[in-house]
């Protein structure tokens, strides 16, 4: 996310952030518990990242068949934690995540 402020030039420099703060920034900024339901400009970012994710999760698939990810697109379900059993996690998995080891 820092890197993708970064590469931004916003109108206005003030952050509105879903849920947490980036305290590696030196802009203003507010956290918003639930930030999509209270305002427009979260919840279209956020339409937009799971948007690009799941086209982006769908390509990957192309690479790491075995997984599905062009089924479910990266989320934690019965048939991608089957295919973890299976083969394994490949670069793509975040090995913080409950699940993956």
């Amino acid at each position: 996310m820092i890197s993708a402020v970064g590469q931004l030039n916003p109108a206005a420099d003030f952050l509105l952030i879903d849920a947490l703060q980036l305290k590696e920034l030196n802009l203003p900024q507010k956290a918003i518990i639930h930030g999509d339901a209270i305002s427009a400009s979260i919840a279209a970012a956020s339409i937009i990242a799971k948007t690009y994710r799941d086209d982006l999760m769908k390509e990957f698939d192309k690479t790491y068949p075995e997984y599905g990810f062009s089924k479910h697109v990266g989320y934690g379900t019965k048939a991608h934690f089957e295919a973890l059993k299976r083969f394994g996690a490949c670069p793509l998995h975040r090995m913080s995540f409950r699940g993956v080891l």
